[in-house]
């Protein structure tokens, strides 16, 4: 998954959505830098990882995508979720996903001075594009595989996986469906412990 579903599955917790949103910044020891419920949502947001990249149904999508993208194809699959999530957001939540998202940015914005400095980099870049809005148009998610694309490490080729969301897009979506409420009771399950 990636940062709307992260957020989203912190539910109403504040430390568990800022523990999420820079988990994967958070490297070794300075795991123990954090308060007690930001240290639980880096916690929840690794068990999210392993959870989907473990899940039947992701690899299906996955593997619609791994010829083209290889090691890339959970990366793309990731944005992908979150653009059905987005787009189906009145299925997942009462409040307008514009409300939820600045609701989001201003409590990241509260918070952005005790990030992880690769984590307040993305914050700035997140804000003045407005990622998490963004995911639910085709333009914004391709302005996101293009930003991956630049930034991966060996030649990925995400900036044209726009074209494979197209031309899959209901097989994409049924997958998100089905996968979606089945992580959201793991996430449950977690959060309760």
């Amino acid at each position: 998954m990636n940062f709307l579903s992260h957020l989203y599955l912190s539910g109403d917790s504040e430390g568990l959505l800022i523990g999420n949103f820079i988990a994967d910044s958070v490297k070794g020891s300075t795991f123990n830098n954090f308060s007690a419920e930001i240290q639980k949502g880096i916690l929840l947001h690794r068990k999210i990882d392993s959870f989907t990249d473990a899940h039947p149904i992701v690899d299906l999508s996955k593997d619609r995508l791994r010829t083209k993208y290889k090691k890339y194809a959970s990366v793309i699959v990731d944005i992908y979720y979150d653009h059905y999530l987005a787009v189906n957001w009145e299925n997942y939540s009462t409040e307008s996903l514009d409300q939820y998202t600045k609701n989001v940015y201003s409590l990241i914005e509260k918070h952005k001075h005790t990030f992880p400095l690769k984590s307040q980099m993305f914050t700035k870049y997140m804000l003045e594009y407005n990622i998490l809005s963004a995911y639910a148009h085709f333009e914004g998610i391709e302005k996101v595989l293009q930003g991956m694309s630049r930034r991966a490490s060996f030649v990925s080729n995400m900036e044209y996986a726009i074209q494979d969301l197209k031309e899959h897009y209901p097989l994409f979506e049924n997958e998100f469906k089905e996968f979606f409420p089945e992580l959201q009771q793991f996430v449950n399950k977690q959060i309760a412990i």
